[in-house]
C-alpha cells in the first residue's frame, strides 16, 4: 500500500424520521440565518421541503430560498445563490436534494467569502481557503457529495464543466432518511446506482497494487449495490434494501475506498463530464454508456485486475485473463441494461458530429486517466466506440 492520510469530518445522521433534527442540529451549533438551496419541485412531491422547513422555524433558524437548481448545475445559479446569500447574511447553506444541490451549495459556500467570482476556484486562478457550513438533507442516493470535498459546475457560456476538490467543502452534516427516497422514478434510482459502481470502479481499475484489503472492500460494495438495486427496483418501498443502497452510495465516494491507491483514474467522469456539458444528460446514464467502453478500451494495461474483477463481482472463472476480462465487462453493460439505462450514446440524443467537439472539450485541461493517458485521439476513439 501507498502512504496516505484519511480523515471525514463529515457527520452523518442515517434512518427513518431523521430530517426533523436538522434545525436542533443548526441551531446547536449557533447558526440563525441560513441560505435554503433545492432543486426543481421533487423536495415538495416527496414531503421532504415540509419536513425541513418544519425543523428550522421549530429551531429558530431563519432562513431565504434559492429553488431551481438543475440536474446539472451551472454557473449563473451559483452566482444568484452567492448574491442572495450575502444580502441576507447567512450563516450555512442548507441543501436539499441530490449531487446537483449539495455541489452548488458547497461552491456556493466557498464563493461567499471569494472577492472575484467563484469560476476562479476552478480555473485555478484561485484556492479555496474558506467556506460557509453546509447542512444536507439528501434525497437521491448516487453522487456521494453529501460526505465528500467534490463539486462539479458547468460554466454555460463555454460548456466547460470541471470538478474542484477541497478540505473546505466537506459537508459538516448530512442527513439520509432512505424512506424519502421510496417516490424516486425508477430510471433516477438506477443512474444513481450506476454512479456509485462508476465512483467505485475509477479507484478499483487505477492500477494500483498491493492493495488487498480495499479490492475486497470494493467488490463488496459493487455486489451490495447490484443485489440491492435489483430489490429496490422490483419494489420501490423495500426500506432495507433502499436503506442499504443509500448507505453504499455515500461509501462509494466518502474517500473511504481509496486509502493505499493511486486515488483513482476518474478518465470515466471526465469523458461523462464534457458530455452532459454539450447534453442534458443525467450523470448516471451517461456513466453506465461510457464506462464500459473505457473498460475495454484500457482493460489490456492491467488484465488481473479486470480479470478479478469479472471473478469476484460476477462470478467468472473459466477463460484467461483477457477473456474473463471482457467477459466481466459484458456483465456489467448487461447489468446496467437490465436496470433500463442506456447502452449507446445515440440512445441520449447524442449527434455524431458532436464528438470531436466534446473530446476536445474533455481534454481542454490536458490528458484524462491515470491507468492509461487519454489525449484528443483516445478519447475521441471512446466515444465513436459508445455511440
Amino acid at each position: 500500500m501507498r502512504n496516505f492520510s484519511f480523515v471525514n469530518p463529515t457527520r452523518i445522521i442515517f434512518g427513518r424520521d431523521t430530517i426533523k433534527r436538522l434545525g436542533q442540529e443548526a441551531s446547536a451549533d449557533g447558526i440563525k440565518r441560513a441560505l435554503l438551496v433545492y432543486g426543481q419541485g421533487s423536495v415538495f412531491r416527496n414531503g421532504v421541503y415540509e419536513q425541513v422547513v418544519a425543523s428550522l422555524s421549530a429551531s429558530g433558524v431563519e432562513f431565504v430560498e434559492l429553488p431551481g437548481v438543475q440536474p446539472n448545475p451551472v454557473l449563473s445559479k451559483v452566482h444568484d445563490g452567492i448574491a442572495l446569500a450575502r444580502e441576507h447574511h447567512a450563516q450555512a447553506i442548507i441543501a436539499v436534494g441530490g449531487g446537483s444541490v449539495f455541489d452548488s451549495s458547497k461552491i456556493i459556500a466557498a464563493g461567499y467569502h471569494h472577492s472575484g467570482d467563484v469560476w476562479d476556484f476552478f480555473s485555478g486562478a484561485a484556492r479555496i481557503k474558506q467556506a460557509l457550513p453546509v447542512y444536507g438533507v439528501l434525497t437521491i442516493s448516487g453522487t456521494g457529495s453529501e460526505m465528500n470535498l467534490n463539486a462539479v459546475l458547468t460554466r454555460e457560456e463555454d460548456r466547460t464543466k470541471w470538478g474542484i476538490g477541497s478540505k473546505y467543502l466537506y459537508p459538516r452534516l448530512s442527513i439520509i432518511d432512505p424512506a424519502v427516497q421510496a417516490t424516486l422514478p425508477a430510471r433516477n434510482t438506477a443512474e444513481g446506482a450506476a454512479d456509485m459502481i462508476t465512483h467505485i470502479l475509477e479507484v478499483y481499475c487505477d492500477g494500483s497494487t498491493g492493495v488487498e484489503v480495499m479490492r475486497e472492500y470494493m467488490e463488496g460494495l459493487i455486489r451490495a449495490i447490484i443485489a440491492q438495486t435489483a430489490l429496490v427496483l422490483q419494489n420501490a418501498d423495500d426500506y432495507q434494501a433502499r436503506s442499504q443502497l443509500a448507505w453504499a452510495g455515500t461509501l462509494a465516494f466518502n474517500g473511504s475506498t481509496s486509502p493505499g491507491t493511486k486515488g483513482g483514474d476518474w478518465a470515466t467522469h471526465g469523458m461523462e463530464h464534457s458530455l452532459s456539458a454539450f447534453y442534458p444528460v443525467a450523470h448516471g446514464a451517461g456513466l453506465a454508456v461510457l464506462l464500459p467502453v473505457w473498460m475495454r478500451y484500457v482493460c489490456a494495461q492491467d488484465p488481473a485486475s479486470f480479470s478479478r474483477l469479472a471473478e469476484k463481482v460476477f462470478a467468472i472463472a473459466e477463460g484467461q485473463d483477457e477473456q474473463r476480462s471482457l467477459a466481466g465487462i459484458e456483465s456489467l453493460q448487461a447489468c446496467f441494461a437490465s436496470w433500463g439505462l442506456p447502452v449507446r450514446l445515440r440512445d441520449l440524443g447524442v449527434t455524431e458530429r458532436d464528438l470531436p467537439r466534446m473530446a476536445e472539450n474533455a481534454v481542454i485541461k490536458g490528458p484524462l486517466g491515470v491507468l492509461q493517458k487519454l489525449g484528443f485521439e483516445d478519447v475521441l476513439k471512446i466515444y465513436r466506440q459508445a455511440w
